[in-house]
């Protein structure tokens, strides 16, 4: 019997934020985060030492899932982000800086807990108010028989992303194509409920970027040997559909802890064959002129197949099993006996594609939601990029569906709600101060210490030691080239805003955005360029950006109020 080791007691440790090695840690953190803000944020290349693949990338959701943290407090924070991200696709490390800048800035005014949550919930309360108020300042309202907001969200999306290395004319062509692959998701007769379609990436790696396009309906990758035994493809009418989940490769499923039963002189592997020859004479019955089964199909069904001008498509995989039920209209058939006739379904047309080194065979629908992004791009690490990035701007487009506004980005939100809450506690105290037993004292310190944390987000996009401004009439964020003149005229330095809605030359005053600030009232009125034909402005998801906002002070809020960490050594 083997000696058991005696059990050990739990480790306790208080006040785990005073702790300067959790601190540096948590700044570590915040570091690589910060890096890696906005278009021209620094690549992170993470890999195992023992081995493996590499990846190479900006992005919240690769980093995190190929970042293992091991602190508690760590722990709390990325999960926070990656539940963020896993909702909304976009503004994981605006989450997640804005949450680290808030605990770092609160950590220094030596106020306790209970009162920083709760003012802290206060201002977040009054930021999520004005965003969602018709007189918000850096919301823009959505128009959706103009494409013109949409493709600027898109594109805002793409050049925020440099692991995808698309140049100029790249990223535009790109920013098209996924526009136009969701639209292609709407229903054109949608009536009291809308329920969008799906848009299916496909891989062509090693081909030129501008090469990538888009088709409705789904291609689906076969070899050139058996697109050329199932050409030519001619029918005046629609091609009728059978959709198989279950294998038919004539294996026998596992019996698990059961046996089967086999007569003498009965050959199993004949039984088999000919339950699936059957199944074929039905199918040809049936006058189906296509078959795709998610597995294997047995050799011989498919040569009975194909003498009787049926074309048999095998191992499509699960992925593609609901975007082709929807498209042929089919009942995915889990069986080998007799085939319900409304298990059938059809598809408009076939046709062959070619396209780099890979064959399609492309189904085109009679009327569906669903098309296929032919995706390329030069190597491996930079197609990976790219299709995590067309998938996050395709569920912001899904997000801004349900709520038609998008916001001023960057930094220019985040420089604009910092001001407007200046004022508003400085020129409004009362109204957040009663009955909650807080000072104004208190008031000031902690909205400082919220502001700074929304201006340092801001301050995250400048990654080349520049100066970081906001100007005093709209609080937009503004930067300029490092190394500026000591005296210096700022509209021959600035050209245009973060967001793009303004340019230096409106007699602007500004200020530097780490300095202290007189407060100011933000002018709260949009231009009439944000409304009208301003084509090139760097915008957010509102959903998505609101979210990270409170997910960011709700979860710095838990870190704040932990007084303990138990942690079993056993």
């Amino acid at each position: 019997m083997s000696r058991l080791e005696a059990k050990k007691p739990s480790l306790c440790k208080s006040e785990p934020l005073t702790n300067e090695r959790v601190r540096a840690t948590l700044c570590v953190l915040k570091g690589i985060l910060t890096s890696s803000y906005g278009p021209s944020g620094r690549l992170k290349q993470v890999h195992n030492g023992l081995g493996g693949c590499v990846c190479t990338t900006s992005q919240s959701s690769a980093l995190l899932s190929n970042l293992p943290v091991t602190h508690p407090i760590l722990k709390i924070l990325t999960t926070s982000m990656q539940n963020h991200v896993s909702c909304f696709s976009d503004c994981g490390l605006f989450m997640a800086i804005l949450c680290c800048n808030l605990i770092e800035n609160v950590q220094r005014l030596g106020l306790t807990p209970t009162t920083v949550i709760k003012l802290n919930q206060h201002l977040l309360r009054l930021c999520t108010s004005y965003l969602k108020s018709e007189s918000c300042a850096c919301r823009v309202l959505v128009d959706f028989s103009s494409p013109q907001r949409l493709l600027c969200l898109v594109r805002s999306i793409v050049t925020s992303k440099p692991a995808c290395m698309l140049t100029r004319e790249e990223t535009d062509h790109i920013s098209a194509l996924v526009l136009r692959a969701f639209l292609l998701t709407i229903p054109e007769n949608a009536k009291d409920r809308l329920i969008l379609g799906k848009s299916i990436i496909v891989p062509l790696k090693g081909q030129r970027v501008l090469d990538s396009t888009v088709f409705p309906g789904i291609l689906i990758e076969v070899s050139e040997v058996q697109l050329m035994k199932i050409l030519p493809i001619k029918k005046s009418d629609a091609f009728k559909v059978a959709l198989f989940c279950a294998s038919l490769s004539g294996d026998l499923s596992d019996t698990g802890d059961g046996t089967v039963v086999v007569s003498s002189g009965v050959s199993l592997e004949n039984a088999v064959l000919e339950q699936l020859l059957n199944l074929g004479r039905q199918l040809v019955s049936d006058h189906v002129d296509l078959v795709m089964c998610q597995k294997v199909i047995h050799p011989s069904l498919k040569q009975f197949l194909s003498v009787h001008r049926v074309i048999a498509v095998d191992r499509v995989g699960v992925a593609l099993m609901e975007p082709l039920s929807k498209v042929t209209g089919t009942q995915p058939i889990g069986s080998l006996g007799s085939i319900s006739p409304s298990s059938y379904g059809s598809v408009k047309d076939l046709c062959p594609a070619k396209f780099g080194f890979k064959h399609f065979l492309h189904l085109i629908p009679n009327e569906a939601t669903i098309c296929s992004l032919l995706l390329c791009n030069r190597n491996d690490t930079a197609w990976d990029e790219l299709k995590l990035t067309c998938q996050t701007a395709l569920h912001v487009l899904q997000l801004t569906i349900k709520e038609p506004y998008v916001l001023l980005g960057g930094g220019c939100t985040e420089t604009h709600l910092a001001a407007y809450i200046r004022h508003k506690t400085c020129n409004e105290p009362e109204s957040i101060l009663k009955d909650d037993g807080c000072t104004q004292t208190e008031l000031q310190l902690i909205t400082e210490a919220f502001c700074s944390a929304l201006e340092s987000v801001a301050g995250s996009l400048e990654h080349d030691g520049g100066e970081v401004l906001t100007d005093m009439k709209y609080g937009h964020f503004w930067s300029a080239q490092a190394e500026s003149p000591s005296v210096v005229h700022w509209p021959d330095l600035l050209s245009r805003c973060g967001c793009g809605l303004h340019n230096s030359q409106e007699e602007l005053r500004w200020s530097f955005l780490k300095t202290t600030q007189h407060p100011f009232a933000p002018q709260t009125c949009l231009p009439h360029e944000a409304t009208g034909s301003a084509n090139n402005l760097t915008l957010d998801c509102f959903t998505a950006k609101l979210s990270g906002l409170q997910v960011a002070v709700e979860t710095a809020n838990l870190i704040l109020d932990l007084s303990y960490i138990i942690e079993d050594k056993n």
